[in-house]
């Protein structure tokens, strides 16, 4: 990452709209989306969009009466880029200085296993970039592999949906695992909440969030540690800018000693 390319995010949503064999509908959650798009774009930073599959993602858990929902789904980039969002294996992760996994249940079928979306988070992750999830979106961080040879979340602090909220909404039987246990398989320590309280968890560069109500914590906080990142990339230019002028200073008195 260099400066010039900073402040660059991308929102992934799922193509996944069919939960289960039940025949209800869903997709990603509108909300999950459309708060965090806000804080990242009036932090002024670019927010791009793609999905598992591409093309229209599905959308669900809309509220009418959310003003920030009405902005998101109203505004006509936003319109205009999901209208055809490029499917993730196509997106080249360089580009990005943060990914944010938006939740909802379709998540738990096509983000878990995908390894264009594993290797896209690690990718972002391993170059210094800040990786965020909230709600179901960290289905997407179940077997990220790092450069390290670590798992992403593997002794790491992190939310999810827990399974006592998923039991509330009766889809414990329904989605193909429980995504609290099995981050906790994953060697991650899950830290939870109670039902439907807002709960952001920050670990290095890993931030994630509990349910729908984390979803604007996650980009605030992902927002901060961006701009961490530029003032210490402007910190290091000054700084190499200062030793060239110190070393073309050496220089320059070497020679006119010399004359």
């Amino acid at each position: 990452m260099d400066i010039e390319t900073m402040k660059k995010v991308l929102l992934v949503l799922t193509s996944h709209d069919t939960l289960g064999d039940t025949g209800e509908p869903t997709g990603y959650y509108v909300g999950e989306a459309a708060h965090p798009w806000k804080v990242f774009r009036d932090a002024g930073y670019v927010v791009d969009f793609s999905s598992i599959a591409g093309g229209q993602p599905p959308q669900d858990g809309k509220d009418e009466d959310d003003e920030v929902q009405q902005q998101y789904l109203e505004d006509e980039t936003v319109r205009a880029s999901l209208y055809n969002t490029p499917r993730i294996s196509v997106v080249d992760p360089a580009q990005y200085d943060a990914v944010y996994l938006v939740g909802g249940h379709g998540t738990m079928w096509d983000f878990a296993g995908n390894p264009d979306l594993q290797s896209l988070v690690a990718a972002v992750h391993d170059a210094g970039g800040i990786v965020g999830a909230v709600c179901h979106g960290p289905a997407g961080l179940v077997d990220v592999e790092l450069s390290t040879g670590l798992r992403i979340v593997e002794g790491r602090r992190v939310a999810a949906f827990t399974n006592a909220e998923e039991h509330e909404v009766g889809k414990s039987d329904v989605v193909p695992f429980l995504l609290e246990d099995k981050l906790v398989e994953q060697g991650a320590d899950v830290r939870t909440a109670p039902n439907w309280t807002e709960h952001v968890v920050v670990d290095d560069r890993l931030v994630t969030g509990q349910n729908p109500q984390s979803a604007a914590g996650v980009a605030k906080e992902m927002t901060k540690l961006l701009t961490e990142v530029v003032r210490e990339q402007k910190a290091a230019q000054e700084a190499d800018s200062a030793a060239l002028r110190q070393a073309r200073d050496a220089e320059k008195a070497e020679d006119d000693g010399e004359g």
